[in-house]
């Protein structure tokens, strides 16, 4: 037994040795004190109020005229993405979705939704090369995506109830992603 918790102890030092060594790395910058410069001109912000602020690129209204006249979206969800419910209009029920992601690319997009089963076709808005979105037998949903005015991928993708009275949802989200690329620049 005694021979077992030598080993034991030893075992557990050099696992401790081991652990403490490769936690050390050195990381270059110069550290700032919250709400410090940041050597130029601006103080950071730490009130974080800028956050989210993507869901307000296009106004409700805009929404509501794109997606039918007379419909009401209601903000519904403000995180990873920004969605809305449709109320009321021509077009009876819905949502709308919109996703802004800073490191996201076109052929990101395009390998998820290869993977989904959806089918993605190139279009242009705006000049720039985009992809439209469908999954397999929905007519009534749709999204576009395309490139964001300085780094990332914009998407807005439109959801109307099946079966519902509506104008073809592709057409709505390339404006809604137009719309964005305008307030964008």
């Amino acid at each position: 037994m005694r021979g077992r918790s030598k080993a034991a102890v030893i075992l557990a030092v050099l696992a401790v040795t081991a652990s403490v060594g490769g936690c050390g790395e050195t990381v270059p910058g110069t550290a700032l004190p919250a709400g410090g410069t940041t050597g130029g001109s601006g103080k950071i912000n730490t009130n974080f109020d800028k956050l989210l602020r993507e869901c307000d690129v296009v106004s409700l209204e805009d929404i509501g005229k794109v997606v039918g006249e007379g419909t009401y979206p209601t903000p519904s969800f403000n995180g990873a993405v920004c969605m809305w419910d449709l109320d009321g209009g021509s077009t009876g029920s819905g949502m709308v979705t919109l996703s802004w992601y800073e490191l996201g690319s076109l052929s990101n997009e395009k390998q998820n939704n290869d993977r989904l089963g959806y089918v993605t076709n190139d279009i242009t808005v705006q000049g720039r090369r985009s992809l439209e979105t469908r999954r397999p037998n929905d007519p009534d949903s749709c999204g576009v995506s395309a490139p964001a005015a300085d780094t990332g991928i914009v998407g807005w993708w439109i959801n109307y109830r099946a079966g519902s009275q509506h104008s073809d949802p592709c057409e709505g989200a390339r404006k809604l992603v137009e719309l964005t690329l305008n307030l964008a620049r």
